[in-house]
């Protein structure tokens, strides 16, 4: 959630993020902190190469998790927790990790620690996954399946 919050304070996103008022506001800050506006030499150099590559990462996130890019990929996504179980999962802070059987990685956001100590104590993960983690967590895919690689 940090990222997330991160990344909308840094293109000014107050809830939604709108897929056009995004994109505008990502070039704008790309023209102002692009490293070729800068010269050699020039002391904002390494820090316009280190705000434009925060800027794209920024914005290629917000894309990912964006409801108009959820919405086109619905069905996809349905498909996998559908269809697929779950072949391994990890936990870090507050985002959880779950790769699917047929390859496919999706990014949960907000997941706490006693959340993931249910679904972890849980004698059916699939269930308690489609049940508590699916529906209620801001979620983005991360890694293609090995039939889209």
């Amino acid at each position: 959630m940090k990222r997330i919050n991160e990344y909308k304070k840094l293109f000014g996103v107050e809830t939604e993020v709108d897929l056009k008022t995004l994109k505008k506001s990502y070039r704008d800050l790309v023209k102002e902190w692009h490293p070729d506006k800068f010269q050699n030499g020039d002391a904002l150099q390494l820090e316009a190469e280190s705000q434009s590559r925060r800027i794209i990462d920024g914005y290629h996130f917000l894309v990912s998790i964006a409801p108009e890019t959820i919405a086109a990929n619905l069905d996809n996504y349905n498909e996998t927790i559908t269809n697929s179980g779950i072949a391994d999962y990890t936990h870090k802070g507050l985002l959880l990790e779950i790769t699917f059987q047929d390859g496919t990685t999706y990014e949960y956001f907000g997941v706490t620690k006693p959340v993931y100590i249910k679904m972890i104590n849980s004698d059916k993960l699939n269930r308690f996954a489609k049940r508590s983690i699916y529906p209620n967590y801001v979620y983005r895919k991360v890694k293609r399946s090995l039939a889209e690689a």
